[in-house]
């Protein structure tokens, strides 16, 4: 079972659904869920995909050890600093032991001169994608520092030349025997 954070069109939710899990898919945005609806019908694999209009602040509603993965691909990053420690929290409260939690996003530079550069790069995009859509998004701040304080263990961290986009793996712990 995967659960599949702020799924936009559908790309990660079809690809995980295409290796046979049981995804669901949660976006706040009903135009994005309408084409990823499209798309799970045109694939013929709507018996492996639940969409489902909610944001992360909804994440309370899901039981407890339900999912073997939550994979997220630019959520994090237009999500406030609160939210994504509550998301973080969420996710491994729906993980079983073991899960594993799967990010791709924008992140924050560590070094001052990378964010600069990070910062030049970005603008005119930033620009860009309000135009278009009204909405903004902001690089998340120590996602691997956040996901090990809530209990996650942070099992791998790949970051692209200008470390402003991060793959990370991180992991619920086994539980411990008594």
């Amino acid at each position: 079972r995967v659960l599949d954070l702020g799924c936009g069109t559908g790309a990660l939710t079809l690809r995980a659904a295409r290796k046979g899990a049981m995804v669901k898919g949660i976006d706040v945005n009903p135009q994005m869920l309408e084409i990823a609806r499209e798309k799970v019908a045109q694939a013929g694999i709507a018996q492996n995909v639940e969409l489902a209009e909610m944001g992360v602040a909804e994440l309370d509603s899901e039981m407890a050890d339900s999912y073997d993965v939550v994979m997220s691909g630019l959520c994090f990053s237009e999500l406030t600093e609160d939210e994504v420690t509550y998301t973080l929290k969420q996710v491994k409260k729906v993980l079983k032991p073991g899960g594993l939690l799967l990010v791709a996003d924008e992140v924050r530079p560590r070094s001052i001169p990378m964010r600069l550069v990070s910062w030049l790069v970005r603008l005119p995009l930033v620009i860009i994608t309000y135009l278009i859509t009204q909405t903004i998004t902001s690089a998340v701040n120590d996602l691997p520092d956040r996901a090990q304080k809530v209990g996650l263990s942070v099992e791998s961290i790949r970051l692209n030349r200008m470390q402003d986009f991060m793959e990370m793996v991180a992991k619920r712990p086994e539980e411990k025997a008594r």
